[in-house]
């Protein structure tokens, strides 16, 4: 069974896909694995950035990612044997992690990284086309979203950012511009997928209608 989520940074997606896929059961009772493709992208990133190469860079990016050693373990990021999953998040990986998603063949190579994780498991998959392209015939489809205020809120409060509130806006709004307008993969509300408004709501609230769909 699959369930994808989409939705803009700081809609609460990453949060709300790892609790349904720590605590949901498929009726065999076996359990879900969660998939982040934002983690991917930022993963490629910061070895990119290790690496010397500039993550705006098609040729050199797409040459990395090809070579790159990035696996799953459980809801950690393995690197190059790694684990970085606390390095995935810093102003710097979010200045460069948009622009090298926008790369097309970048996008298919993690594409097949997630589709080939997904083969005969239960996953939860979440980042900006898992609805659209990835995962266009997932039994579950869903579409968070949250005004652009809440998220920035949000992103402030997390505390692993050196940036203002504003700034923080400026950032998420010009994030948002660029998911938008992506050649290939680009944020978009698929038909049939379930929108889901999270701005004025709890986590838990947000879990419970997301169970409560699936269940």
């Amino acid at each position: 069974m699959v369930i994808a989520i989409d939705g803009p940074a700081g809609s609460g997606k990453s949060t709300i896909a790892k609790l349904l896929a720590e605590k949901l059961k498929d009726r065999e009772g076996k359990g879900f694995t969660y998939i982040n493709s934002g983690n991917l992208y930022r993963a490629i990133t910061l070895g990119c950035l290790r690496s010397s190469v500039t993550p705006n860079d098609s040729h050199r990016a797409l040459e990395y990612a090809k070579n790159a050693n990035i696996a799953y373990d459980g809801d950690k990021i393995i690197l190059d044997g790694e684990d970085v999953t606390g390095h995935l998040h810093t102003d710097e990986i979010d200045k460069w992690a948009a622009p090298l998603s926008a790369i097309v063949p970048i996008r298919h190579e993690v594409n097949d990284i997630i589709r080939g994780i997904s083969k005969g498991m239960n996953v939860v998959a979440e980042g900006r086309d898992m609805t659209t392209v990835v995962f266009p015939d997932a039994e579950y489809r869903f579409f968070l979203d949250a005004s652009v205020e809440a998220r920035a809120k949000r992103r402030f409060d997390q505390g692993v950012s050196k940036l203002s509130l504003e700034e923080i806006k400026r950032t998420i709004e010009e994030r948002d511009a660029i998911d938008k307008n992506k050649e290939e993969g680009s944020l978009a509300i698929a038909k049939g997928v379930e929108y889901i408004d999270t701005s004025g709501l709890t986590i838990n609230e947000v879990y419970a209608i997301l169970e409560g769909k699936v269940k």
